[in-house]
This record gives C-alpha cells, structure tokens and sequence, in this order.
C-alpha cells in the first residue's frame, strides 16, 4: 500500500459535510415521497375490502342455489362456515379457508338481508369502525 507522500491530509473517504448533504438530500425525498405511499396504502385498502366483498357476494349465490334463499340477518355470513338450523341443501363451506374473513382493517363485515336493493348487504365500516366517513373512513358496501 503505498502513501501519498507530499500532503498528509489527502486520504480517501468521505467528509463530514459530504455525508450532512447526502442525509439532507434523502430526509427531503423521504419527506416528498412518504405521504403518497401512504395515501396508496389507505387505497389498497378499500379496494381488498371490495374484492372481499365481492367473494363474500359469490358464496352467498352459490349458498342461495343450494338452499334456495339468502341467510337471513339473524344467521349473517356466519351460514357461509357452519350449517345453520333450518337450512335444507346446504353444502358448504363456501369460503375457500372455512372461516370468515376480517376487513383489512380488522373488524367483521356486516350483513344485512334483505337490504337495500334487491339482494343482501355487505358493508365494511371502513378505518373508523363507525358508519359513514371520508377517505380511509368511508364505507365499503356490496
């Protein structure tokens, strides 16, 4: 290995100030890009909850063929895992892993039967936890 003879101070590496400049530079691109990360998350999130929401609808088509009508209010998308009384031709499961899935932000969906329209309601009451809301706090319904 040979010295730099001439001038001891000349040695590879970085300076001190060097590497302030290249820490303030990604502090600012962290600071930049951080919140549109953050608000694509929130946004897969809703959207899980409608792809979710549509299986849950499927399985209740499948379970309606079976049994001839939608579970009701009182059974909820509890018949979709478990035979409920009462309910001649079921042949579940109809969910694929037996067991009911959570929104992604961790609550149970709601059911409702009959609901508003035609056929049943399935909603997720969102980030909050709590009907209505904006954004990440909005309902997800079928």
């Amino acid at each position: 290995m040979k010295h730099r003879e001439g001038n001891p101070k000349l040695t590879s590496g970085f300076t001190l100030v060097e590497l302030l400049v290249v820490l303030a530079i990604l502090g600012m691109l962290a600071a930049l890009v951080g919140p549109q990360v953050l608000n694509q998350l929130g946004g897969a999130k809703s959207k899980t909850a409608a792809i979710q929401i549509n299986d849950l609808e499927q399985a209740l088509e499948i379970y309606k063929l079976d049994v001839g009508r939608f579970p009701s209010s009182s059974q909820g998308l509890e018949a979709l895992v478990s035979e409920p009384s009462g309910a001649r031709g079921w042949n579940g499961p109809y969910l694929k892993k037996g067991e009911l899935p959570l929104d992604p932000w961790g609550n149970p969906y709601q059911y409702r039967y009959p609901g508003q329209g035609s056929g049943p309601d399935i909603i997720s009451l969102g980030a909050d936890g709590r009907s209505g809301g904006t954004s990440e706090d909005a309902d997800v319904t079928s």
